[in-house]
């Protein structure tokens, strides 16, 4: 994880004295910094309380994949640009360099929802600053998020299924915050993880069926403990989804969604 902060130049200038005819003539000071000034560059920049590795660990495990972004294979770096105040608090968070609406949205609700940060120093006072923080967004390789086959079993010149992108994808009945917030609440967390303090992303994949039921569910991006194991019995006791539909009818889905475990 980098974290990239914009270069400016700070500069101040003294006005000097002004000629003997002119010696009653108040000399020129620097104006002080504005009180809400936000610098760029500082001599001591801000940091995540807890250090950037515990930042950037708090990024991978917190990020959830949007169900839109993966069923249209989208994937990329958003750089998110926000003020980390005197307190530490945060504000102004902004998208700096976009790659999807809900890879944007889901970077922002990461850099909202994050720690507290330790204010940045400068000439010996606390000032606040501008900082910009990449977050990557990437699908787990030989994981798909496109429809498996099409409805009716059609098949390519070929002879095999042949693969098509729905009309409308498969999703969660109730939206994708309703099946997350499913997860969570019957979610059981490994003793043997709790123990070893096991947390982060399941990334599992699985199907989505006509009649929408999750079907051939297993883990692409393993934990180990019993996280995965949890992982598949959550989806397989899952609500149905709505399935994806091609020309006006149900057709099966493959998707790929993380479990999230934390302590």
């Amino acid at each position: 994880m980098r974290f990239f902060l914009r270069l400016a130049t700070l500069s101040l200038t003294l006005g000097l004295a002004a000629p003997a005819a002119q010696a009653q003539q108040k000399l020129k000071y620097p104006k002080p910094a504005a009180a809400g000034e936000i610098y760029d560059a500082v001599e001591q920049p801000a940091v995540p309380v807890g250090g950037l590795a515990a930042y950037a660990q708090y990024l991978a495990d917190q990020q959830r994949y949007p169900t839109a972004a993966l069923q249209a294979g989208q994937q990329g770096t958003v750089t998110v640009s926000f003020v980390v105040e005197k307190t530490g608090a945060i504000s102004s968070v902004t998208v700096a360099q976009p790659v999807a609406l809900a890879l944007d949205a889901e970077a922002i609700r990461l850099i909202k929802g994050g720690p507290r940060w330790t204010p940045a120093q400068h000439r010996g006072g606390v000032v606040r600053q501008r900082v910009s923080v990449p977050i990557t967004f990437q699908i787990p390789a030989g994981s798909e998020a496109a429809p498996a086959a099409a409805a009716g079993g059609a098949a390519a010149a070929s002879g095999g299924p042949q693969v098509v992108k729905p009309d409308q994808p498969a999703r969660p009945v109730g939206g994708t915050d309703a099946f997350f917030a499913w997860i969570q609440q019957n979610q059981r967390y490994p003793a043997l993880a709790r123990q070893r303090k096991i947390q982060g992303r399941v990334m599992m994949e699985f199907m989505v069926e006509k009649d929408g039921t999750l079907t051939d569910i297993k883990p692409v991006k393993r934990l180990g403990s019993g996280l995965d194991e949890e992982a598949i019995r959550l989806l397989k006791s899952a609500p149905k989804w709505q399935p994806a539909m091609y020309q006006g009818q149900a057709m099966k889905q493959k998707m790929v969604l993380p479990v999230i475990f934390q302590l």
